[in-house]
């Protein structure tokens, strides 16, 4: 299974998901990484072209150390990278909002020209969804499809798409993890003003999954995901309390859960032990 980094933008700053939440890392380029298992820290995997590594959020007591030992520290000349461990701050965290709304097949359209280039005529949109608030860089997702059942995801920002991948459409349809149910395309995370920030993530399912639910950390609440064409996708709004609010924050992990048609609970990504 595959999960891209949660990136957060604090100023000009990125950063990845790491055990319970967002760690500080140097831009750049996101790649896969493969999940460790409990107890151990993560590790990064370079793709090789054509395919995709499978990707977890670590379980609680993996390292909270970004890639490199790097941070991005804001208002440091364009977020260039400074050196040195980063300290987290976890933030109490209230979801104040956990459904999209969908986006007009005009725009759609639209998004998928401007984040897949001469690749969009190939996809059709399967979801799109305006998420419940908006950051400076984006207020939304879409995912598509191409005829080969490989998958893409455009996060947006009005009528224009962007992507994490590069390139734009290095997503696929392998199903990871265990009983290949599920598998994770991008994860993003960005303050939204006031103490509120916007969560988003897509990926895609195997047929027997008939509902998927996400929880944020420890929380046990689950809130359904919307589901079309075999994708997934969930734009959450997160409340924090304004004092707690800084450059290395810590935000909840979102996890993935998958029930078959007659409610029992298939897949629950924080028990996945293995790729």
């Amino acid at each position: 299974m595959r999960l891209r980094p949660i990136i957060v933008g604090v100023a000009a700053a990125a950063a990845v998901a790491t055990a319970g939440g967002v760690a500080a890392a140097s831009t750049g380029t996101s790649q896969p990484a493969a999940t460790p298992s409990a107890g151990s820290a993560a590790v990064t995997a370079t793709p090789s072209a054509g395919t995709s590594q499978p990707v977890a959020t670590p379980s609680a007591g993996a390292s909270s150390t970004p890639a490199g030992g790097a941070s991005s520290t804001p208002g440091s000349g364009g977020g260039v990278p400074s050196s040195g461990p980063v300290t987290l701050t976890p933030v109490a965290f209230t979801v104040v909002g956990a459904q999209g709304t969908p986006i007009s097949a005009g725009a759609v359209a639209e998004i998928l020209a401007s984040c897949l280039g001469p690749d969009a005529s190939r996809y059709h949109a399967v979801l799109a969804l305006r998420a419940p608030i908006a950051s400076a860089d984006q207020d939304g997702v879409v995912v598509a499809v191409n005829s080969a059942k490989q998958y893409v995801q455009c996060e947006t920002k009005g009528r224009k798409g962007t992507s994490q991948s590069v390139p734009p459409t290095f997503i696929n349809d392998r199903l990871w993890g265990s009983g290949h149910l599920i598998e994770y395309f991008d994860s993003t995370g960005e303050p939204a003003g006031g103490g509120r920030y916007l969560l988003l993530g897509a990926g895609h399912y195997a047929a027997n999954v008939a509902r998927i639910t996400i929880s944020y950390g420890s929380d046990p609440k689950q809130y359904p995901a919307q589901m079309a064409g075999g994708a997934f996708a969930y734009t959450t709004a997160l409340s924090t309390n304004a004092d707690q609010l800084g450059p290395n924050i810590e935000l909840p992990t979102p996890y993935v859960h998958a029930y078959d048609a007659s409610g029992h609970e298939i897949y629950n990504q924080k028990n996945d032990p293995t790729l």
